[in-house]
């Protein structure tokens, strides 16, 4: 199968044109939401959001029955929109309606996830979900709030379950090789930092109507996620190295070499 994630999120942002009102039916339901941004986000996406930890390849992966294969397919296609996402952000990183929110340094995550890959064998499966991010920038950057709140904030919670998880399925060095996606060593506690990224969220000066297009782009960023979860889950992840005894001991050393700078994932 022929993982299709770049069209699914340029067919979304094409129905999702800056300039129409949101409908009468979505107003009344932001007006009964919560006045805090992080909690609105919260109520408007339980649904959503219950059925992206419930696709069957998460339920599988938090249950431990995850492979090499699958873990490396996971990274590069979250790679593809990390770097999408990092990317805007850098360009809006003096806007406005985004400035409040730009932490480099605690949460960016390209450098580490090319650390990431460095670990890891190459993979000949792309799977990509950066256009939605491309074409958010070009109409709507103040979109970029639900995206760094679906993806950093989410990371930060449920990333650190799967961090445990992926180290005990794989059998990871203790040293942390080849996980350095889930780790922040600029945050001292991941805890205070999310209710400070919270707080400044709802900081944030925005009109009603942008208020509920953000709110309205966090479930379109749930939805990739549901997508991009049914893709992997329809992919063979079975890897003869999985049938090996482990090798994970110096794990990064033979693989560093495959990886360069921006070209981690150029040639497949």
């Amino acid at each position: 199968m022929k993982a299709d994630y770049g069209c699914l999120v340029l067919c979304l942002c094409q129905s999702h044109p800056r300039q129409l009102p949101a409908p009468a039916t979505e107003r009344q339901q932001s007006n009964s939401l919560p006045q805090d941004l992080c909690k609105a986000l919260k109520e408007a996406n339980k649904e959503v959001h219950t059925q992206a930890e419930n696709a069957e390849f998460m339920r599988n992966f938090q249950k431990g029955q995850v492979t090499r294969k699958s873990f490396k397919l996971v990274m590069v296609s979250l790679y593809h929109v990390y770097v999408a996402l990092e990317e805007q952000i850098q360009r809006n990183k003096d806007n406005p309606v985004f400035a409040t929110l730009y932490f480099p340094e605690e949460l960016h995550h390209r450098a580490t996830m090319e650390q990431d890959m460095a670990c890891w064998p190459s993979t000949t499966r792309q799977l990509r979900g950066s256009g939605r991010l491309q074409q958010v920038e070009r109409w709507e950057p103040e979109l970029l709030v639900a995206h760094a709140y679906t993806h950093y904030l989410g990371n930060l919670s449920r990333g650190q379950v799967l961090k445990k998880t992926t180290h005990k399925a794989l059998d990871l060095p203790s040293s942390g090789e080849g996980l350095a996606f889930f780790t922040f060593p600029k945050v001292a506690s991941t805890t205070k930092f999310k209710q400070l990224y919270r707080s400044l969220m709802n900081t944030l000066e925005m009109t009603p109507e942008v208020r509920q297009r953000v709110i309205k782009e966090a479930k379109t960023a749930f939805l990739l996620n549901i997508k991009l979860f049914e893709e992997l889950q329809e992919l063979p992840t079975q890897d003869p190295e999985d049938q090996r005894p482990s090798q994970t001991a110096g794990l990064c050393h033979c693989a560093s070499s495959r990886v360069q700078g921006e070209g981690v994932l150029g040639s497949h």
